[in-house]
């Protein structure tokens, strides 16, 4: 063999070398669980359902074209119509500036009342899983107590104890959802802190409160967030089902739920009244849904 084919040949076994040993660029983990949710065509169209309704709603100022409260008695009840594209209501409201009002109150509500619950239920199920004994039998006795009561019901007791208006339907729906996230995370806790790494980390000596903040509860993120994104839609639903039965915003603030109690009266003769709340809850509600399916299939590993 000449020293030419030698020198080609050690060229070729370097290249293929050089080109097994360079390692390729790891895709991070939350590029791979977003790039497979856009793959998910109902969880794009949810994205665009929330997407739309969020614009709309923090746009509200610039998009609105009459006074969301502003009354006018000689217009009362209106058909759609190039003045008033969505109608008006029973006191010359304009619908259309109402309902884009109102979106913000709704997320404001879903949001909160999601944030509450997850504050008040995540640290309750996180300790009641990692300790057991007979911290655990009582705590979830007492989670026991409250699944018992429908959610829905159970925010119609916190807002008779608190009292109507938006804030306590905040606080009610967010209460109504604490058992929900409290036996979540003592399920997924009960299987974490048996693992090595858990064990490791108490064999190391580090205290409780830094293994179940550090260790177990990052752990426990993939369900949390599809769980959220589930419980704002049943939080808009609730805070909708507590303004149709006049125990959420009050007049005039423009509330779905409200505008929607307002128009049963007047449904036969001023149906959009009640038609274009519903179908905006509907759509929201449909919007949040339809991602959580999808966050629930791209957070699973097995899935992709």
């Amino acid at each position: 063999m000449g020293p030419e084919k030698l020198q080609t040949s050690s060229a070729l076994e370097a290249g293929t070398t050089g080109a097994a040993t360079t390692p390729r660029k790891k895709t991070s983990e939350f590029r791979e669980v977003f790039k497979y949710l856009l793959r998910n065509r109902g969880a794009v169209i949810g994205l665009i359902i929330i997407g739309f309704f969020i614009i709309a709603s923090l746009a509200a100022p610039l998009l609105a074209t009459h006074s969301a409260t502003s009354t006018s008695l000689a217009n009362r009840l209106q058909p759609a119509s190039g003045a008033h594209w969505l109608g008006t209501d029973e006191l010359g409201r304009d619908l259309y500036s109402r309902m884009l009002y109102g979106g913000r109150i709704s997320l404001n509500i879903g949001i909160i009342s999601v944030l509450i619950g997850a504050l008040l239920g995540v640290p309750i199920g996180a300790i009641s899983g990692y300790y057991g004994g007979k911290l655990d039998i009582i705590t979830q006795r007492f989670i026991d107590i409250m699944i018992a009561f429908p959610g829905i019901l159970l925010a119609i007791v916190v807002v008779t104890v608190l009292g109507v208006g938006v804030q306590n339907v905040m606080i009610a729906t967010g209460i109504a959802s604490v058992p929900i996230y409290a036996r979540l995370v003592r399920g997924s806790v009960l299987s974490i802190k048996e693992q090595s790494y858990v064990t490791a980390a108490r064999a190391a000596g580090l205290r409780d409160g830094t293994i179940i903040f550090k260790h177990v509860l990052p752990n426990c993120l993939a369900p949390l967030i599809v769980q959220s994104t589930f419980q704002i839609a049943t939080s808009i639903l609730w805070a909708a089902g507590l303004g149709f039965l006049g125990l959420g915003a009050q007049a005039p603030t423009p509330e779905w739920g409200a505008i929607l109690s307002n128009g049963r009266a007047y449904i036969r003769t001023a149906h959009h009244l009640t038609t274009f709340p519903g179908l905006a809850i509907l759509f929201m509600v449909l919007g949040f849904n339809l991602v959580g399916d999808g966050l629930r299939d791209a957070l699973d590993p097995k899935t992709r």
